[in-house]
């Protein structure tokens, strides 16, 4: 068996934890945390074992780096005074 790690990206949003994978360009979501990363596994298998799906080359995943950044954006006072405002510096 072969393994290769995939990133993903793992957000709340509401009451469901969203996992995406940009290098393959599929989503899912879960309860939980473990259950996100669970179904997020279980859809990467079904996606690379499905013939009729196109999926990158072989050179393409094992040269794609992943970067987390922050990029900062002025959002001007759409949150100020909200209960869960954010610290804002200008």
């Amino acid at each position: 068996m072969d393994i290769i790690s995939f990133p993903v990206l793992i957000s709340k949003e509401g009451k469901w934890f969203v996992a995406c994978c940009p290098m393959l360009d599929i989503a899912t979501q879960g309860r939980t945390e473990e259950e996100v990363k669970e179904n997020m596994a279980d859809l990467i298998e079904e996606y690379m074992q499905d013939h009729d799906t196109e999926k990158p080359d072989w050179e393409s995943i094992l040269s794609t780096s992943v970067t987390m950044t922050s990029i900062p954006v002025n959002i001007r006072d759409v949150y100020r005074g909200t209960k869960a405002s954010p610290s804002i510096t200008t």
